[in-house]
């Protein structure tokens, strides 16, 4: 049974067609798309003024803030998505999600809550239409903590 199905589908298959499926295409549509394909598409270029802001030598619980300027230096409208940080001791905040022009400029506020001990680096990064879909900025400090870590206040025992 299942052989007489099998037969049956394949002569279903090359009979019901009838025409080449190639002999549709126009070959003056094949050649305009090749022409269409191959030029290379505009895209917004995010030019930062800075990629890297460290904050120096901070006190633990010391918050933080800075801000990255950037440029669209494409040749297409910039749009950002999201901007997210890799923990939530640091908070991207204040950017727009409107349409940022060739040349025109822009900003926003990274937030750091300062908490911790020894070197610490957090990377920001923006989710935009760009050619690689995402940029990254990244911001660093190194975290004093006289209690080595621990709370402050007596250890109760």
């Amino acid at each position: 049974m299942k052989k007489i199905l099998y037969l049956l589908a394949i002569t279903f298959v090359f009979t019901s067609c009838g025409d080449d499926p190639f002999s549709k295409v126009k070959s003056e549509n094949v050649e305009l798309a090749s022409v269409r394909d191959n030029v290379p598409s505009k895209f917004p270029v995010m030019t930062f003024d800075k990629t890297v802001h460290d904050f120096g030598t901070i006190m633990d619980g010391q918050a933080q803030e800075t801000v990255f300027s950037y440029t669209n230096t494409g040749e297409a409208p910039l749009v950002i998505n999201e901007i997210k940080s890799t923990c939530g001791c640091t908070v991207p905040q204040d950017w727009s999600r409107a349409p940022l022009l060739p040349g025109e400029s822009s900003q926003f506020t990274v937030k750091f809550n300062g908490k911790g001990m020894n070197k610490t680096s957090k990377t920001v990064t923006i989710k935009a239409n760009t050619q690689k879909g995402t940029e990254s900025v990244r911001i660093s400090a190194f975290i004093n903590n006289p209690n080595g870590g621990l709370p402050a206040g007596p250890i109760v025992q």
